[in-house]
């Protein structure tokens, strides 16, 4: 899942995603908000229920931020919070949001933009996975 206000980024993250065919299923969200009111709708225990296995979220939107969605997020059922892996991805580098954002259960910040190097390590730190070359 994305979740970026930005749909310059979006578009952006979504053809680097699609490019290193890393996913099956791409959804976007543009705040946190939207973000949280689709993960209560994707991760019910039915049928056609599944969490994302990764949300690369921005912190800085309107409606709702990152750091507001990660407090609605430790809302929800422990065993939905473990199955999801959480990355910040900013522009913002500042050490107080990259230690706010430990503090949430985030797994990892990281800067923007989006590389194939960033999402190597994500998949390799946290899926056990390595991209392959084409």
């Amino acid at each position: 899942m994305l979740v970026d206000d930005d749909p310059v980024n979006n578009f952006l993250n979504q053809r680097l995603l699609e490019g290193l065919a890393v996913t099956e299923q791409l959804i976007v969200a543009l705040n946190g908000q939207e973000a949280f009111d689709m993960l209560q709708h994707h991760c019910q225990p039915s049928p056609d229920g599944a969490c994302p296995a990764l949300i690369l979220l921005d912190v800085n939107m309107p409606v709702m931020n990152g750091f507001e969605f990660l407090q609605a997020y430790q809302q929800l059922p422990l065993a939905q919070q473990k199955a999801i892996v959480i990355v910040m991805l900013t522009t913002s580098l500042h050490p107080a949001d990259a230690a706010r954002a430990q503090q949430l259960c985030v797994s990892d910040f990281l800067s923007k933009p989006l590389t194939k190097d960033k999402i190597n390590g994500v998949l390799q730190k946290y899926f056990n996975n390595i991209l392959t070359e084409k």
